[in-house]
């Protein structure tokens, strides 16, 4: 049984080299393919005789046996594509095939992959030249992200985006930093009204004004100096010039702050006022919570003592700091993705809107996860349960946009290995010729 054993093993050893063999056929075929792992073949012994002292070996042979090295990661390209997406480390993007998204039953199946060129098709929706289809969590008309499932993706839709769409921010917080002339409220003043006109921008888009209007409260005695008080009225173009809002405001005169809110109170419209006791609406941190025609709005006037607010100094009546957010409505000029996996898109506003966020999945044992067409891969047994990460946490890195992964073949390793695996396919084949020569021996002593 020796001869045939030893004719078994260099067959075997065929079998394995040509395994060996087409694993870097395959590497070098995929050196310049983005996002490519490479396969590496690993050589397991037969051992049949086991006791040393039989007087006889019977050769096992070679078992061959492939390994994906998803773990290893590639190096990062830079691209002119925003939606080029790679990952600074650890973790796969969530992605499904273009075929399961129009399925009206079952759950479309998850896939994952290191990197991908996205681009939107006809629908909007962002997928690969090869049919792969970015996955994420949509997000509120706020930004804000929902509690999703994190070890399963029914949390998890198509990235659609729509070219056309236009969007508007209505305001929701302004801050009031105006410095109010203290000389006005003193004995012979006129006591005329002080105007101040903020534009904002309404659920609508539209392009609504609150006019804040201070009247200052003038002392009644010339010896009374300077009263320090101002009545402010807050009124709503969008409610028809309708009041939202009336405040006594009394601000500071000691010397170490001088010029700042010293007191908020409530008020009648003539000013008188009705208790001398926090404004309702006048909340600890300076802000006023009023409500506009087309919702809540957060105004802050600052809190008391604070310096950058509404203050009360010399005889100037100036805006120093008035900021707001939202914006009219816009259109849509370019969608990126950050490193936390945001989708974000910007408007020709100036308007920055976030549309998704993009998890990263991660598994225990990337390596033997289930090797798909595309650089796409699929959970396994072995490979355990995936886990959906934020990016950044937990062990998963940073995302990249306009960037892809690389090929993780080394062309010169893998020529290297070549040569080794041609020199050992024909060791093997070198066995087999000698086992015939040798059997042809046995048969002619029978002639």
């Amino acid at each position: 049984m020796t001869i045939s054993s030893s004719l078994n093993a260099g067959v075997a050893g065929l079998f394995a080299n040509a395994t060996k063999l087409a694993t870097i056929s395959d590497n070098i075929a995929n050196s310049n393919t983005f996002g490519y792992k490479r396969a590496m073949a690993d050589f397991d012994s037969f051992v049949i005789t086991q006791s040393s002292s039989s007087g006889t070996y019977s050769a096992g042979g070679v078992r061959a046996s492939t390994t994906r090295l998803v773990e290893e990661r590639g190096p990062i390209v830079s691209t002119s594509n925003a939606m080029d997406i790679a990952i600074a480390g650890r973790g796969m993007l969530p992605v499904t095939t273009t075929t399961s998204v129009g399925a009206t039953s079952g759950d479309q199946p998850l896939m994952m992959t290191t990197t991908g060129s996205f681009h939107t098709d006809a629908d909007g929706i962002l997928r690969t030249k090869s049919g792969l289809v970015l996955l994420g969590v949509p997000a509120n008309a706020d930004g804000s992200i929902d509690t999703f499932p994190r070890d399963t993706s029914t949390g998890l839709e198509p990235v659609r985006i729509n070219a056309n769409q236009t969007a508007g921010d209505p305001t929701t917080q302004m801050n009031l930093g105006i410095n109010l002339p203290a000389t006005q409220t003193g004995f012979g003043m006129p006591g005329d009204p002080l105007t101040s006109s903020i534009e904002y921008f309404g659920n609508l888009g539209t392009s609504e004004t609150l006019d804040v209007t201070f009247t200052p409260m003038v002392s009644a005695l010339a010896t009374d100096g300077l009263s320090n008080t101002w009545i402010m009225d807050i009124t709503d173009s969008a409610s028809a010039g309708a009041s939202i809002g009336q405040f006594r405001l009394v601000f500071d005169d000691t010397q170490t702050d001088g010029g700042t809110l010293l007191a908020v109170t409530e008020t009648t419209q003539s000013g008188v006022p009705l208790a001398y006791q926090p404004h309702p609406d006048y909340t600890a941190d300076g802000v006023l919570e009023l409500a506009v025609d087309g919702g809540d709005m957060d105004i802050t006037i600052g809190s008391l003592g604070d310096t950058n607010g509404l203050t009360q100094l010399s005889d100037s009546f100036a805006p120093t700091s008035i900021t707001k957010d939202g914006s009219p409505v816009g259109n849509l000029t370019s969608v990126e993705i950050d490193e936390n996996g945001f989708i974000n898109a910007t408007y020709d506003t100036g308007f920055i809107r976030r549309l998704y966020q993009v998890p990263l999945v991660d598994v225990p044992s990337p390596n033997n996860l289930i090797a798909m067409n595309n650089q796409a891969y699929q959970v396994s047994p072995n490979s355990g349960s995936f886990f959906l990460w934020d990016a950044g946490d937990g062990p998963t890195g940073a995302v990249s946009g306009y960037a892809r992964e690389g090929s993780t073949t080394d062309v010169a390793g893998e020529l290297t290995a070549l040569i080794q695996t041609q020199r050992a396919y024909s060791s093997n084949a070198k066995v087999i010729q000698t086992v015939d020569e040798m059997l042809q021996e046995t048969t002619n002593i029978k002639r």
